[in-house]
């Protein structure tokens, strides 16, 4: 892997080299304190929980603590990017990163404005990525989560620009990022500039990788379209959860333009996996662990250390 310069790539927090949060970003972008309520969205009605596979009735409350995840079967269930991160961020470390894009709508699409407004208020997101600065085991990193209760995580503008932003602001603190990428692919309410983020965020992700960035990217399911073609897939390090679907375009489509008939598991995690496309596939009850395990093998060590 690349260093950062002379010093390798994780950073574990120390309180008395903190540098100002103030100065991480002039601009668009800012650091905002954290409580706990902003990584909490327990609002469901619902009391129970229905495995898709497995049919297996359970306690919400049984399977929440288990991350979404069945206890019966393994099945990975959706879950909400503030759940995830509440799930991976050591407690009380997670430090928002907010940004300033103006709503975006080229085409006038009908609606669009309103559709964007209910799923912020829906949702307590600004759009369809949550990233912050965190730590995972004490190891400090930029985490961004893509969020597929906003419009199925669809990359626009406001996304690309997102994705954009969490690698230069890693870059200026020179941390590591993780992205958790869950995403229907372009927004197609935003026509050819949603397609331009694919090369937008594959530069940050170049600019990034050529100062001597960690990215590690989470494939989650579904990673799809534009976003599995653009940053999601040029990552240093790539693991995936089980059974996540990844690919560019579906299987039935795929099938359809090719008149056969794809093999078993096809654009599934275990496929990838064995056909060297992902580094390995990490269950969700692990992911922090193994996280926590990458970020100290990259870890900036301090000359104080090597007296």
């Amino acid at each position: 892997m690349k260093l950062f310069g002379k010093h390798s790539q994780g950073t574990h927090l120390d309180t008395a080299t903190k540098r100002e949060e103030t100065d991480i970003e002039k601009g668009n972008v800012e650091l905002v304190e954290s409580v706990n309520e902003e990584l909490d969205d327990d609002n469901e009605s619902e009391q129970v929980f229905t495995c898709s596979d497995c049919n297996v009735t359970l306690p919400l409350s049984t399977v929440k603590k288990n991350l979404y995840v069945c206890p019966e079967c393994g099945k990975h269930a959706k879950i909400s990017a503030r759940r995830r991160m509440a799930g991976l961020a050591d407690p009380g470390t997670f430090r928002k990163i907010r940004f300033t894009i103006p709503f975006n709508n080229p085409l006038d699409y009908p609606d669009y404005e309103e559709k964007i407004s209910g799923l912020k208020t829906k949702t307590g997101l600004d759009e369809g990525v949550l990233s912050g600065i965190c730590e995972i085991e004490g190891y400090k990193a930029v985490v961004a989560v893509m969020a597929p209760e906003f419009l199925m995580g669809s990359m626009g503008v406001a996304v690309g620009e997102m994705i954009t932003k969490t690698f230069e602001v890693a870059e200026k603190r020179e941390l590591p990022v993780i992205i958790f990428t869950a995403s229907g692919g372009a927004r197609m309410q935003e026509g050819i500039l949603s397609l331009m983020q694919m090369a937008k965020t594959s530069a940050a992700v170049k600019r990034f990788s050529e100062n001597g960035g960690l990215y590690v990217s989470v494939l989650t399911h579904p990673t799809t379209g534009g976003v599995s073609a653009s940053f999601a897939t040029l990552a240093d390090i790539t693991i995936a959860e089980p059974g996540a679907l990844i690919g560019f375009a579906g299987p039935r489509v795929i099938e359809q333009t090719i008149g056969q008939k794809l093999p078993k598991g096809f654009q599934r995690a275990e496929y990838l996996e064995e056909h060297g496309f992902v580094d390995g596939i990490v269950s969700r009850l692990e992911m922090r662990d193994s996280l926590a395990h990458i970020l100290r093998l990259h870890e900036k060590r301090r000359k104080s250390w090597l007296r």
